[in-house]
């Protein structure tokens, strides 16, 4: 029984061995022609799902956004800036005054006291000096537009859609309040007209507690501002810079370092000198007030992109085909070709700069060159 057994285990061990071994063929089997390099994972091809099919197989092109130029501030800030004492019915009457292109023309009061500070006027000039008067408040502007209509004959139809009323006998009666103007000056830097007149409304409201009448809410002084904290400001809308400006402003005028009849009889140059060391308040802003607070004939601003624009037209450039440059910032004239352009409007850029605004508003392209 053993000896079977044991007969029958070695036969059952051998049949397993040979099963583990490979079949043996007649014919050497041929090898495949695999490269050795990997392959890109990328470049394979990858099924798609039932989902994936059903979608389109390549992504929508985007369309190429043309660059939009950013809208120019200047006119909206502008009539802040020129915004009259008082109310609209309390304006003063046009008083005959002397007028002089390169110095103030403005009507201007003092922000605490209301004292007027004023060219004098034409009845109170001697009779020996007033017969050799030539430029008065009545005719500045007249002289101004001959001038500009002369040297520039592509303007006149644009005057005349566009009159100018702050140059004119009953703008330059408006009495304007230099601290008031600055201030509104700050305010509108770097937002819409419309924000900056509600801030600007607020902001009068925060002193005007007791009078629920917005018409008849009067621009707090100087003393009153100082008087107040940041976080009372900025309740206003003022941004924290923009509050530490306003009250850093108002300091100035409460010590006597900023005055109305040093703004009223100093040169361009000493306003701005003068005016850029206050905090909040750049060249921009500085030339713009001079101009249109101070209502200044002969001020130009190279770095407005409104008056660059208008200028590009009257120049005869094609501003939709211009870009932004470097940075995103866009520029449609050098300040070289600006100035030399602005040189013969000579002395009364200021008036040039106000219509340059308003160029692309009228077709002067019949005018000719």
């Amino acid at each position: 029984m053993s000896s079977r057994r044991s007969a029958r285990l070695s036969a059952a061990s051998l049949e397993v061995k040979e099963n583990e071994l490979p079949a043996k063929s007649s014919t050497p089997p041929k090898m495949a022609n695999i490269s050795k390099k990997r392959k890109n994972p990328a470049s394979e091809p990858v099924t798609a799902s039932n989902d994936d099919a059903a979608s389109p197989s390549t992504p929508k092109r985007k369309r190429a956004t043309k660059p939009i130029p950013p809208m120019t501030p200047t006119p909206s800030a502008i009539r802040l800036m020129a915004a009259p004492v008082g109310f609209e019915d309390m304006a003063p009457p046009p008083i005959s005054r002397l007028a002089v292109p390169n110095g103030t023309n403005a009507t201007l009061v003092t922000p605490e006291t209301h004292r007027v500070v004023a060219n004098k006027p034409l009845d109170q000039v001697s009779p020996s000096k007033a017969s050799k008067v030539k430029t008065t408040s009545g005719n500045i502007l007249e002289e101004a537009v001959a001038h500009l209509i002369q040297v520039e004959p592509k303007l006149k139809p644009v005057i005349e859609k566009h009159p100018c009323h702050m140059f004119s006998p009953e703008g330059l009666a408006e009495e304007i309040d230099p601290f008031m103007s600055l201030t509104s000056g700050i305010i509108s830097q770097q937002v819409s007209g419309a924000a900056a007149k509600s801030i600007k409304a607020k902001f009068v409201a925060l002193f005007n507690p007791d009078q629920p009448n917005s018409t008849l809410h009067k621009f707090p002084t100087p003393s009153q501002v100082c008087s107040s904290k940041i976080e009372i400001l900025r309740a206003a809308g003022l941004s924290q810079r923009k509050a530490e400006y306003v009250l850093g402003l108002a300091e100035k005028f409460h010590r006597g370092e900023l005055t109305t009849s040093m703004l009223f009889t100093a040169s361009y140059e000493e306003v701005l000198e003068e005016l850029i060391k206050v905090r909040g308040l750049g060249k921009w802003s500085v030339e713009m007030f001079a101009c249109f607070g101070l209502k200044r004939m002969d001020v130009f601003s190279t770095g407005d992109l409104g008056v660059q624009r208008g200028m590009a037209v009257l120049a005869g450039k094609n501003v939709s085909k211009l870009k932004a440059g470097k940075g995103g910032k866009w520029k449609y004239m050098g300040e070289k070709e600006m100035e030399e352009m602005a040189e013969k409007f000579r002395p009364y850029r200021s008036l040039f700069m106000y219509y340059s605004w308003r160029v692309e508003d009228v077709d002067i392209s019949s005018m000719g060159s």
